[in-house]
């Protein structure tokens, strides 16, 4: 017959041999309070800390798992379930099953959101996905992908290259080459944030790398950062002071630099003209000139209207605008 009461107290005896390191007479407490009330879910996971600390880790699982069924079928507080299931986690560790083990800590966490056992999980999946990369590293695989894609991009067939670079950095992070073939290939899909991350890398991979530097300054030519362009074609430079290709960005950087310094120089001059800030500010020049720029066929129609050709020839003369 059932007896809560006495289970009780059999539960808290074995729970001091437990303290003692006396786990068999721990065992003997824990089994006799269980004969008495088979319905407690404690009851069975302090006899699953008993075989955990005897390093019998099958044997605990196991006991975990009913110990989970018994507090399903009664009802037991969450947090007790959740106790059973990182016990379970704990133990396949202990097994060095460490995905196994991952599994059991977030079936606990589903139940009960404990703060130590979330960073161990945490911590764990962060160590299961470093091993994977570390397991999945393999230069000679790494070399064969960087080719294939190489063979693509010089066909032109960006998007396969970029499939075959991916996978090459993923056997072999290190390699700074691998990067800036990547980087190449991103330039050419018009990627550029991307292809500059990439190129970043690359440097910090290898500083002395100079096709790094020279792609960098690549990417940064074709977002119009023409500074810090210089700055990559410099360091370049600073590596091989008579490399072709970066002496040849350098002058491309210098040049469109100084056409976007005069471009500003001109509007800042016209901005200064009172009647073109007063045509620029008008609602419907300012739809005018939008049209012009998405159809070059709408010139010549507003061109037919006196007042807004003597307008648009006030604007094409003060450098806004430009007309062929």
């Amino acid at each position: 017959m059932a007896d809560p009461d006495q289970a009780v107290i059999e539960k808290n005896l074995g729970n001091d041999f437990y303290k003692q390191k006396e786990f068999a007479k721990a065992h003997e407490h824990y089994d006799k309070a269980i004969q008495l009330d088979q319905t407690n879910i404690t009851f069975y996971t302090n006899k699953a800390a008993c075989l955990f600390e005897e390093k019998r880790y099958d044997e605990c699982i196991e006991l975990c798992k009913l110990a989970v069924e018994i507090g399903r079928d009664n009802r037991a507080d969450y947090k007790l379930i959740a106790k059973a299931l990182a016990r379970a986690g704990n133990s396949f560790l202990k097994k060095d099953d460490r995905k196994e083990a991952l599994v059991w800590f977030q079936k606990s966490l589903s139940e009960h959101r404990d703060p130590e056992l979330v960073k161990k999980a945490k911590t764990l999946e962060n160590q299961i996905k470093d091993e994977e990369k570390k397991a999945y590293i393999n230069p000679e695989i790494a070399e064969q992908e960087k080719k294939q894609g190489n063979e693509f991009f010089k066909k032109g067939d960006y998007p396969s290259a970029m499939k075959h670079y991916n996978e090459a950095v993923k056997r072999d992070p290190e390699n700074a080459v691998l990067y800036s073939n990547r980087a190449a290939c991103l330039t050419k899909l018009m990627d550029f944030q991307r292809a500059l991350d990439d190129c970043e890398m690359c440097i910090r991979k290898d500083k002395n790398f100079i096709k790094g530097y020279i792609r960098k300054g690549a990417c940064l030519t074709a977002m119009k950062e023409y500074s810090r362009a210089q700055d990559a074609y410099q360091q370049a430079l600073n590596i091989d002071p008579t490399n072709a290709e970066a002496m040849q960005g350098m002058r491309q950087c210098m040049q469109n630099d100084a056409t976007l310094s005069g471009q500003d120089n001109v509007r800042d001059r016209a901005m200064k003209d009172p009647e073109v800030v007063e045509i620029l500010q008008d609602p419907g020049m300012r739809l005018i000139l939008e049209q012009m720029s998405q159809d070059p066929g709408a010139v010549r129609e507003h061109l037919a209207n006196p007042e807004i050709a003597k307008k648009i020839m006030k604007l094409k003369a003060a450098g806004i605008i430009q007309m062929r």
